[in-house]
C-alpha cells in the first residue's frame, strides 16, 4: 500500500474523474429524516423516504433483492442459531452475533462467522450505545440487549439471492504492484467476481465460497449470501476516531452514538494528526496521485481497488482524510500511513450521512 500522505494538496489531482458531494450538507437539520429500521422484508439497501440522507444512501448502495425459500441446512442453521453461556461461540452463531452488530449499526467488517477482533469491538461499542457493563466477551445483559426487537429477530442473516448478468459480466483486472503499472489501468476493478461479491454483501470472500462450494458463479445461480440489512440513515455531525480501539465512532447532532465501524487509524511509523478537523471535500469514486522520489506522479484510476478504495472524504488538515480500502479483510489489522481507513461499504455508508462541515476528531 503507497503511503496515503502522497495524495497531493488534500486531493486537489483527484476530481476529473469523480462524483463531489460538496454542494450542501447531506442532511441539514431541516430534513425529516426517517429512521431507517435494518429490517429489510427481501430488498436490502433499499431506504424509503425522500430526505437526502435516504436519496444519497440509494445512489452509493445497490439495492439487493434476496429470497429466504428453499435455503440450504446451513443458511436454515445460521438463522436459527443462539447464543448461549458457557457454550463455545462456532461458525453458526458467531454469524448470527455478527448479523445483530452490523444490523444495530455496529460494524464488524467483514462477515465471516468468527468470533474476532472486529467482532469483539462492535459489540463494545454496542455496549457502550446501551448503556450496558463494557466486557471482552459476550454476556447475557448484551445478548438479551442485541435480541430485544422480535422483528430483528425475524431478520435472516443468510438468503438466496440469484446472479444477474450484471453482477457477473463486469471489469476485472489484474492488479499489478508498482505505481506506475496501476496508473496505465483503465480502472482500479475487482481481480474476480467473487470478490466482487465478497464486497457487495458486506463478508469475507473465502466465507461465500464455503457457503457455495458447488457455484461456478454464473448468470442464472443461485448463491447463499449475507444479508447486510440498512445502514445508519442519521445524519452525523461528528465522527472520532480513536487510535486505541481502532473503532470509528460516528454521532449525530445531540451527541448520541449512532454508529460505529471497524478502522485502521495511522501507524506508529506514520500516525494520523491528533486533534480536531473538519471535513472539507467528499469525493465517490476517486483517483489517486502518488508522487515518486523524483517528483514524478503516476495518476492511479477510480475503482474498488485503488489505494483509498472507493470513497474520499477530506480533511482540513492537507493530504489527509477518511476513505475505503481494497483489503477489507484487514482492516484493523494493518497500518495505515497516517489517514483512516474503513471498508468500502462503510466508507460509503458514511460518505452518505457525514455533513459537510462536520468534525473529525483523531485521538
Amino acid at each position: 500500500m503507497y503511503p496515503l500522505t502522497k495524495i497531493s494538496g488534500a486531493i486537489t489531482a483527484i476530481g476529473l474523474s469523480t462524483v463531489l458531494f460538496i454542494t450542501q450538507s447531506v442532511a441539514a437539520s431541516t430534513d425529516n429524516v426517517e429512521e431507517s429500521s435494518p429490517v429489510t422484508n427481501s430488498v436490502s439497501q433499499k431506504l424509503t423516504g425522500d430526505s437526502q440522507t435516504a436519496t444519497s444512501l440509494n445512489k452509493l448502495l445497490p439495492t439487493l433483492e434476496y429470497s429466504t425459500q428453499n435455503l440450504s441446512k446451513t443458511a436454515q442453521k445460521v438463522n436459527a442459531a443462539k447464543w448461549q453461556a458457557g457454550k463455545e461461540i462456532n461458525r453458526d452463531t458467531g454469524a448470527k452475533i455478527q448479523a445483530l452488530l452490523n444490523w444495530s449499526q455496529h460494524g464488524v467488517g467483514p462477515v465471516d462467522g468468527y468470533w474476532g477482533k472486529n467482532t469483539k469491538k462492535a459489540m463494545q461499542a454496542f455496549q457502550k450505545a446501551n448503556n450496558l457493563q463494557v466486557t471482552d466477551n459476550l454476556n447475557d445483559e448484551t445478548w438479551q440487549a442485541l435480541t430485544a426487537s422480535e422483528r430483528l429477530m425475524g431478520e435472516p442473516v443468510l438468503v438466496n439471492y440469484t446472479l444477474s448478468n450484471d453482477d457477473v459480466n463486469i471489469k476485472t483486472t489484474t492488479i499489478p504492484a508498482g505505481a506506475e503499472a496501476k496508473a496505465e489501468l483503465e480502472g482500479m476493478y475487482y481481480e474476480t467476481v467473487t470478490e466482487a461479491l465478497a464486497e457487495k454483501f458486506h463478508m469475507s470472500e473465502k466465507y461465500l465460497k464455503s457457503l457455495n462450494p458447488n457455484s461456478k458463479f454464473s448468470a442464472g445461480d443461485t448463491i447463499t449470501v449475507y444479508n447486510p440489512g440498512n445502514p445508519n440513515t442519521k445524519p452525523v455531525s461528528r465522527v472520532v476516531a480513536d487510535k486505541s480501539t481502532e473503532t470509528l465512532y460516528a454521532y449525530d447532532d445531540k451527541g448520541n452514538l449512532v454508529a460505529s465501524y471497524p478502522t485502521t487509524v495511522g501507524s506508529t511509523a506514520t500516525p494520523s494528526p491528533s486533534g480536531t478537523h473538519t471535513v472539507e471535500v467528499k469525493v465517490h469514486e476517486p483517483n489517486y496521485t502518488y508522487t515518486h522520489d523524483s517528483g514524478d506522479k503516476s495518476i492511479i484510476p477510480p475503482g474498488p481497488n485503488n489505494p483509498v478504495g472507493l470513497v474520499w472524504i477530506g480533511l482540513s488538515k492537507p493530504s489527509y482524510g477518511i476513505h475505503g480500502s481494497p483489503d477489507p479483510a484487514r482492516i484493523s489489522r494493518q497500518a495505515s500511513a497516517g489517514c483512516v481507513r474503513l471498508t468500502n461499504w462503510d466508507a460509503l455508508a458514511l460518505l452518505g450521512t457525514i455533513e459537510d462541515d462536520a468534525t473529525v476528531e483523531i485521538k
